[in-house]
């Protein structure tokens, strides 16, 4: 309920017993999960004089002194005035014991900050039919933004073109050249607006006729959308088929990097520092100018995995260090970029997912600008609560406190380094570390950080068995409605007892929320070392872990048992090494990028369901959860796989022919009908309540579309078993769980 999730909630006592536990020490934070119940409080939190940790139900409180004493560095502070009168009988809501999450409303004499910007820079190298969709799509988005939303307009082809929807006599826009890079400074001043005019525009009142035009950037290029949207409406209508002609064997000129520097130019002269998004909705990779991801020749094939790992990728490293430098732009900022990526082709992702990930924004794949799931994952951003308030936050910043015995490794999901340097910093980096801040650009409610932790109380120094220890998680934030918030989260948990056997410890292992911070650690590696290495250093963990809390005889695989709280873990790792996330076969790079990113947002839950899907199984018989496996695949029966980012209903062969036959139509095969649509119902609650919204595959037993079914099932039976004829088979070379847990029992026994 706190939003916390433990991979250990007992931790050893000292280093050494540390190091002997292998599985890392880390927590899940959603930083702002939606919690009943949770008190409001229109204050602001008081801190601690010394390491600025904020007052929790875990402080030691001297009610007759006055005086409160921070569990984190053991200073005393004095409690301010306005905290007089409390006492046993009346404490204020944050030293509630069952308040250990509590919300402050900061700022409460102050105006709120000002509405969020939507900068949508939009791809005109599309097709007619493509174009007219996308025009479409903006239109119903425009409906769901907020009346005093600011919005803008930029898109680009050959060239880029940034549009003035605040002048209304005529449809006015400003050129830039697709192949060159534009500075801010730049952008600035072809726009005409000065750094001082623009950071005072929200002040100056919007003239209303034409003979004196607003000079900054806001009431020309960000308006309200109750102002502009016929202006904005306009402008899309007028949007045209990119008309630099395309020779045969030649792809379009895209500026991709161009339109992007220069939208990023535009919100730094308009809102700097302000809530705004960046949305980029493309049709396809970078041709031209900076960030270029291919040459315009067809010669040239887009880079692949194989390119890679031979090192032919030709564009790659400088168009990552340009998107690099862009997100280093929009972060210092707290702006966010977005990408809708509609194109059958690649469009560049795995250059651009450095920007998108440190800034908090998302990323969607579709097919085309028609199509389902981009239309509804762009609506479903944009969602609003029950008071019409966006259900987004802006300009975050999480801040970590840790008991005097634990340092900080680092923090692995949508987050910016803020380089706070601190006592409480760990000698080992996982993911962004040497700080104890982050910037987080944007987070909604399921938003999730993984941070890493390691012990370092020396094996001399004994504490307690029993005793609690303390961290704090403090995230600032602006929140929909404009308000300035502090979430501060605390939670306490015990030390083990050293003199005892691993039984302590192991009461308190979360199987799902320690695969979940091993997959993060891992896919984070793929970045920087070989595929190959990462999968071996997985297993070395894996085997480690087993042989520390298996039960077996030396030498006798046939003994090994592995205990209750770590039943499912192995399974875990099976698919994970399995998963799309450490196996590049099959992906392109920007698939890859996407489930990478995806995976470091999602909380646990999500993040297991992309690891190790679901199936459920549909008969006559009713529903019921099935195994993971090939054996599960059954004539008459229709299984629905949910692995995220596409959910699969597959018809056994009997149930397709019945179906194709028209059996459903017919009144006395009601019940046929019923179960036909009994998986449609459950995948229509599975895509509502999730973003970007994954893929629907409706396919039969034997039909190509199977395969999306078959690549997530375990091989338990193969072209190479004996009797294969009978069932289902999977034609591969991968070993079977079973397969793999034999191995594993056999290594983590040996002597």
């Amino acid at each position: 309920t706190s939003g916390l999730r433990f991979s250990w909630n007992v931790w050893p006592s000292s280093r050494l017993d540390a190091t002997r536990v292998v599985v890392p020490f880390g927590v899940m934070v959603n930083p702002i999960k939606h919690i009943p119940g949770m008190p409001l409080l229109p204050y602001d939190p008081v801190a601690c004089k010394s390491c600025k940790a904020v007052l929790n139900p875990y402080c030691r409180v001297d009610f007759v002194g006055k005086i409160w004493i921070c569990p984190f560095c053991h200073q005393r502070n004095q409690f301010p005035r306005n905290y007089a009168d409390i006492n046993e009988q009346s404490l204020p809501a944050e030293l509630f014991p069952n308040y250990t999450t509590v919300e402050y409303q900061v700022n409460q004499g102050l105006s709120k900050s000002s509405s969020p910007a939507f900068l949508f820079v939009v791809d005109t190298c599309l097709s007619e039919e493509e174009l007219q969709g996308l025009k479409d799509s903006l239109r119903q988005v425009l409906s769901l933004l907020p009346e005093m939303a600011l919005v803008g307009l930029v898109s680009y082809g050959t060239n880029v073109l940034v549009h003035e929807i605040g002048y209304s006599e005529c449809p006015k826009a400003y050129c830039f050249r697709g192949d060159v890079e534009s500075t801010a400074e730049k952008v600035a001043e072809v726009l005409g607006m000065g750094h001082k005019l623009a950071s005072s525009a929200q002040q100056m009142p919007r003239s209303q006729g034409h003979h004196q035009a607003p000079t900054g950037g806001h009431g020309r290029f960000l308006l309200p959308v109750s102002e502009c949207e016929f202006a904005l409406e306009s402008a899309l209508e007028d949007l045209t088929v990119n008309s630099f002609p395309r020779e045969a064997g030649w792809r379009m000129e895209r500026a991709t990097g161009a339109a992007l520097s220069v939208a990023v130019g535009v919100l730094e002269g308009c809102c700097a520092g302000t809530p705004a998004r960046l949305m980029l909705i493309t049709g396809g990779p970078c041709t031209r100018g900076p960030g270029t991801v291919v040459s315009p020749s067809l010669e040239e094939s887009i880079r692949s995995h194989q390119d890679f790992e031979k090192n032919n990728a030709k564009h790659f490293k400088q168009a990552l260090k340009f998107y690099t430098g862009l997100g280093q732009r929009i972060i210092a900022n707290s702006h966010v970029l977005d990408i809708f990526a509609c194109a059958l082709d690649q469009a560049g992702l795995a250059e651009m997912r450095p920007a998108v990930e440190a800034s908090g924004g998302l990323m969607v794949m579709a097919e085309t600008t028609s199509s389902s799931n981009f239309r509804t994952s762009l609506q479903k951003l944009l969602e609003r609560d029950e008071n019409g308030h966006l259900k987004m936050a802006f300009g975050a910043v999480m801040e970590v406190f840790t008991a005097r015995e634990i340092k900080v490794c680092g923090a692995i999901g949508p987050v910016a380094s803020l380089e706070q340097k601190s006592a409480a910093i760990a000698e080992t980096e996982i993911g962004v570390g040497n700080t104890t801040a982050w910037k987080i650009g944007s987070l909604d409610d399921r938003t999730s950080i993984a941070v890493y932790y390691e012990v370092v109380n020396q094996h001399s120094n004994q504490i307690p068995a029993g005793q609690i220890f303390t961290l704090q998680y403090v995230t600032r934030y602006t929140h929909g409605s404009g308000e300035q918030r502090i979430r501060v989260t605390t939670a306490a948990r015990r030390w083990a007892d050293s003199s005892s056997t691993t039984q302590d410890l192991v009461s308190g292992f979360d199987q799902e929320a320690a695969a979940v911070l091993m997959a993060r650690h891992a896919a984070y590696k793929t970045d920087y070392e070989d595929a190959f290495d990462v999968l071996r250093w997985l297993d070395r963990m894996l085997i480690r872990i087993t042989s520390k809390f298996g039960e077996y005889d030396k030498d006798n695989p046939q003994s090994f048992r592995i205990n209750g709280a770590f039943s499912l873990f192995p399974q875990f790792m099976f698919h994970l090494r399995r998963s799309q996330f450490l196996q590049v076969f099959n992906n392109s790079p920007d698939e890859t990028a996407f489930f990478r990113l995806m995976l470091n947002r999602e909380g646990v839950t999500g993040s297991l369901i992309m690891i190790q899907p679901t199936l459920m199984s549909y008969s006559f018989e009713g529903a019921a959860p099935a195994l993971l496996d090939v054996s599960s695949i059954a004539p008459d029966r229709i299984l629905l796989l949910d692995s995220f980012f596409c959910v699969v209903i597959f018809h056994g062969s009997t149930i397709a022919q019945w179906r194709k036959a028209g059996y459903q139509d017919q009144a006395e095969h009601e019940h046929f009908r019923r179960l036909l649509e009994a998986p449609k119902t459950v995948t229509e609650s599975l895509m509502k309540d999730r973003l970007p919204v994954p893929r629907l595959v409706e396919c039969d037993q034997h039909g190509s579309q199977a395969r999306f079914l078959l690549a997530k099932l375990n091989p338990s039976a193969t072209h190479n078993s004996d009797n294969w004829n009978s069932q289902e088979i999977i034609f591969t070379d991968d070993v079977s769980l079973q397969v793999f847990m034999e191995h594993l029992a056999r290594l983590s026994v040996q002597s």
